[in-house]
């Protein structure tokens, strides 16, 4: 996905989760996927490395798709469809 494709996806809401550790970034992500609808995109901001691992499975395992993923400046982010 160039930077260009990133720039269209329009999140319905947002997750602020830098400076937090494992387990508050999914914990707090799964309370925002259970607010929005079916559908719904989902942005996701944190700083913990351990996200790149978390969230993907937590997408997974909930059939939530993970549009795309990217690190900048050690800051982690994620765009995921609400299944």
């Amino acid at each position: 996905m160039t930077e260009t494709d990133k720039s269209k996806i329009t999140a319905d809401a947002e997750l602020d989760a830098c400076g937090l550790f494992c387990p508050e970034p999914v914990m707090m992500l799964h309370n925002i996927i259970r607010d929005v609808q079916s559908g719904q995109v989902v942005e996701v901001k944190a700083t913990d490395p351990s996200t790149t691992r978390d969230i993907p499975k937590f997408c997974r395992f909930l059939g939530h798709e993970l549009i795309h993923q990217h690190e900048a400046d050690g800051i982690f982010y994620y765009w995921l469809k609400k299944a």
